[in-house]
């Protein structure tokens, strides 16, 4: 019989190196029968399943340390799957979630998916669309991650800013000239020009179009960001 998890992150010791760089797929499933096959199924097609028998025992071990997607069944007893997927959003996780289930009805699959999950799968599981609702969900969280790290970066560009830089910013990304942005600050067109040189190096962008990206990355809206 598998072991469920006999470490604190879901891996071996003597696997973990080999299994460093793969994408990680939880399946939370109460069925020991069904984890055990999604374990075999999951990892011949070069994923690293971990498996939890309920939601709580998931939240209790998870660590979200790469690109991943979950394979979850909407019935588990105690903490739902619907319950767990709202949890995970509310509290700004994107992993993509594949749900499952052999009791599904059109209202519980529109619940699940406008609450953003991937894809709804019946029971008993067809491995090929399984297979490839991983796949998807997987490049999906690496565009997340990838996303996520962006976000992270121009945060920090953007709080190395003074405050006039950030007043000066978020008046040029809203298509202010030079000389509007001086008026509506009081202070010289020179002085603008300067502080829109010191905005495009600390944000390391290269043009116009390029800062105004990154405000919208930052929700930078009008005549945002001046505090």
């Amino acid at each position: 019989m598998y072991s469920l998890i006999s470490a604190t992150n879901g891996r071996t010791s003597s696997s973990a190196a080999s299994v460093a760089d793969m994408p990680i797929v939880y399946v939370v499933d109460d069925d020991v029968s069904i984890r055990e096959s999604l374990e075999l199924l999951i990892r011949s097609a070069g994923f690293e399943p971990m498996l939890f028998a309920s939601a709580r025992d998931f939240l209790s071990r998870w660590h979200d340390d790469g690109p991943s997607c979950m394979v979850l069944d909407v019935n588990l007893p105690g903490l739902g799957g619907l319950d767990l997927q709202r949890m995970l959003t509310s509290g700004g996780n994107r992993m993509p979630i594949i749900f499952v289930s052999g009791f599904g009805d059109v209202p519980m699959t529109v619940k699940a998916l406008k609450g953003g999950a991937c894809d709804f799968l019946t029971k008993p599981i067809d491995s090929v669309a399984l297979l490839d609702a991983i796949r998807s969900a997987v490049a999906r969280s690496k565009i997340i991650r990838r996303e996520d790290e962006e976000l992270t970066r121009l945060q920090l560009c953007y709080g190395a800013l003074s405050r006039r830089e950030r007043e000066v910013m978020v008046r040029v990304v809203t298509g202010l000239l030079n000389k509007q942005v001086a008026y509506e600050l009081d202070i010289s067109e020179i002085t603008v020009k300067a502080h829109r040189g010191q905005v495009m190096r600390k944000m390391n962008a290269r043009t116009l179009p390029d800062l105004v990206k990154m405000a919208a990355l930052l929700g930078l809206g009008e005549r945002s960001g001046l505090h």
